[in-house]
């Protein structure tokens, strides 16, 4: 397995880095787009991001990515992937649009897609952005502060017909100025898969707890502060109730996305705590790489982390998600089971 989910680059991080918030805050409960920081116009940028439409970009009309960018007239950016796996059918892309001065950039955004460079693409898919930025009750030490936050990320629903390669085009519109970026990713068919999938029975697998852990809960959660989402082992809920199983470690990520991601569940949780059980676990035995991976992931075959499933009361997942995910696609993922 690799260590995590490495794919927001060292540029994405530093581009997230945005100084002072200011401005107005909100109430837990309240629209979230109030807790991007207002200053140099991000607030709104965010809020447009939010908002895009097939009809705001070109179709793709049988031209190559190459023709898209050019028509757009479009200035090099770089797109940080932050999901990897993808099988044939619809996918969850999803990512960050860094412009040439390695800064994020917020606005309209959308995906193209191809088999080649050269090859006709299909597109555009709209990529709206999910916001990052939680209220500041559920914010932990590494991930989204007022002076410090990851506002959002981009994510695309994204049909994949064939197997193999494919070349991706990222079109992000920053006021007069277009930003395009290309990628690759390579798409599986779901046999080759290993990951549970959406309508499997998800693993019965025993999560550690507070209890199992004798109290200490800093072996069991990096989180800073630690989450209290570890009262219950999934083995023990699982098939009784809808469960949200979150693996993630928010201090031994490579990358940022792991912090925000738990600090996302406990905004749910307040909201679908209820009727849905919260579970965080930690990746590396004893805290530590070098010892490799727990239990519990080894049993879903996790290449990357972080992965969030929702599993249904009769014990099947009806969403999975990897990667970089903000509050709207929890939210959805958590309607799923009910």
């Amino acid at each position: 397995m690799s260590r995590v989910l490495g794919l927001l680059s060292t540029a994405l991080i530093a581009g997230a880095l945005l100084t002072g918030c200011g401005g107005e805050t909100a109430d837990s409960g309240s629209d979230p787009i109030a807790q991007v920081p207002a200053e140099e116009g991000l607030r709104e940028q965010v809020a447009a991001a939010r908002e895009v439409q097939a009809s705001d970009f070109p179709s793709a009309s049988g031209q190559t990515l190459a023709g898209l960018a050019r028509s757009m007239g479009a200035r090099d950016g770089e797109a940080a992937l932050a999901s990897s796996v993808f099988t044939v059918g619809d996918n969850r892309l999803a990512f960050g649009t860094i412009d040439d001065q390695g800064q994020l950039v917020f606005g309209k955004t959308a995906v193209y897609v191809a088999r080649r460079p050269g090859a006709p693409a299909s597109g555009p898919y709209p990529a709206p952005a999910d916001l990052l930025v939680t209220d500041p009750a559920y914010r932990s030490q590494q991930a989204a502060t007022e002076a410090d936050p990851f506002a959002a990320v981009y994510a695309a629903e994204v049909p994949f017909e064939r197997s193999g390669e494919h070349v991706i085009l990222t079109v992000t519109q920053d006021g007069d100025r277009t930003v395009a970026a290309t990628g690759q990713v390579d798409v599986t068919t779901d046999a080759r898969d290993p990951v549970p999938a959406v309508g499997e029975r998800a693993p019965r697998v025993e999560t550690d707890t507070l209890t199992s852990a004798s109290g200490d809960v800093e072996a069991i959660d990096t989180r800073l502060p630690p989450s209290d989402m570890h009262a219950e082992s999934f083995a023990d809920v699982v098939g009784e109730k809808p469960v949200a199983l979150l693996f993630a470690t928010p201090q031994l990520c490579q990358s940022r996305v792991c912090g925000p991601v738990v600090d996302v569940a406990l905004q749910m949780r307040k909201t679908y705590g209820d009727r849905v059980a919260f579970i965080h676990q930690e990746v590396y035995r004893d805290n530590d790489p070098a010892k490799g991976v727990r239990e519990p992931l080894a049993r879903f075959n996790l290449p990357t982390e972080p992965w969030l499933f929702v599993v249904d009361g009769d014990g099947r997942i009806t969403a999975r998600l990897e990667g970089s995910f903000g509050l709207q696609a929890f939210e959805d993922a958590l309607q799923t089971a009910l």
